[in-house]
């Protein structure tokens, strides 16, 4: 991770991220950069880098905009891919069986929402 981006990084409060919702983060800058997002799901957030296994392609059609329409799963909105929230895995779609690059991610006592070592 560069150094703007290291274990430890405080990237939002969990109850900024409305539940079943996610939110897109830049990490880093120039080659170093970072495209992730978080995952609320309940009082657990899951991070994953924003690329879809198939192409490549942010999986955001427009800023934070990841979740299938009920919220019940990460969506590819270039291919219409979905993706477990817990794991990453794709459920249907192109890449099937594929998963999401994880990001360690952790809620600490405050709520906060911090990088973890990977």
């Amino acid at each position: 991770m560069t150094e703007a981006a290291k274990a430890g990084t405080p990237l939002c409060r969990l109850g900024d991220i409305e539940d079943g919702e996610a939110k897109g983060f830049l990490l880093g800058e120039g080659v170093d950069q970072r495209d992730i997002f978080v995952v609320r799901d309940g009082t657990r957030a899951f991070g994953y880098v924003n690329s879809c296994p198939h192409v490549g392609t942010p999986l955001d059609w427009a800023p934070d905009a990841f979740m299938s329409e009920d919220g019940g799963h990460i969506m590819c909105h270039t291919h219409g891919a979905l993706f477990e929230i817990a794991d990453g895995t794709c459920i249907a779609g192109p890449c099937t069986g594929d998963r999401l690059t994880p990001v360690a991610l952790q809620v600490d006592a405050d709520g906060r929402v911090i990088l973890a070592e990977d």
